[in-house]
């Protein structure tokens, strides 16, 4: 099944005449801002469909695709809430696939080697480090499980992002020490940071859905097929990411 829609995706994408064109409405996950915007202008212009993209944290995103939000594709920060949409019937099941493993990644714009920050986090000598809100935002949960890893004493020290863009924004103007942020938005700023092992918190496994709303939407499927391509792919990696295989 998922290779047949593979396919149909694939064809999709290859065929559509310019005269077709139309947009695609994405709802897209925060950490994912940069390579979005890199994506849908490259989609634009080989395709001819047009890309509309909205950010925002995970679970803000899918709160609104639940109360009717007018989204084709559901571009998330974790695996939950995509397999909860098509739970519940509001999205294709044969259209899941991991698009993109995210990495945390330790940003202070004070700090620019990865020994002293980690050193900073480790010692508990900060006032305020920047998270995600855990509730909403799937960066904010690993960080919580990173630092419940490394049994870092945080009461009364924790900043809560709105979503993982307001975190970096937290530490980058100052207004907290250190920050859990996405690994993208150090790329994406070519600032240094302390990339966090893998093995200290639970994959970041982001996944992308076609929504009932798009399925009749060749645009939308045409973008699904892009996003699984070669080229899509080496533009997701320049930005830190790792590639899922479904």
């Amino acid at each position: 099944m998922l290779k047949n829609f593979t396919a149909i995706l694939a064809i999709s994408f290859l065929a559509v005449p310019m005269a077709q064109a139309e947009k695609v409405h994405l709802a897209v996950a925060s950490n994912f801002t940069g390579p979005a915007k890199q994506l849908a202008e490259t989609f634009q212009r080989t395709s001819g469909h047009k890309a509309v993209l909205s950010f925002g944290s995970t679970g803000k995103l899918y709160a609104q695709i639940i109360h009717g939000a007018p989204f084709d594709i559901f571009l998330a920060a974790d695996a939950e809430r995509p397999s909860r949409l098509v739970f519940d019937g509001l999205a294709l099941e044969e259209s899941l696939f991991t698009y993109a493993v995210g990495r945390l990644a330790l940003y202070s714009p004070t700090l620019r080697t990865s020994t002293a920050l980690r050193n900073k986090l480790e010692s508990g000598d900060f006032q305020r480090l920047a998270i995600a809100n855990p509730k909403t935002a799937p960066y904010g949960l690993a960080a919580e499980e990173l630092l419940g890893n490394l049994k870092i004493n945080t009461k009364g020290k924790l900043v809560f992002g709105e979503n993982i863009a307001q975190t970096y924004q937290f530490v980058a103007s100052g207004n907290a020490d250190l920050g859990l942020v996405a690994a993208a938005q150090l790329k994406a700023s070519d600032s240094a940071g302390w990339m966090v092992p893998e093995t200290l918190h639970a994959p970041i496994r982001q996944q992308a859905v076609l929504l009932n709303r798009g399925k009749d939407n060749p645009a939308a499927r045409a973008f699904l097929a892009f996003l699984r391509s070669d080229p899509a792919g080496k533009m997701i990696r320049s930005f830190g990411y790792g590639l899922g295989e479904g």
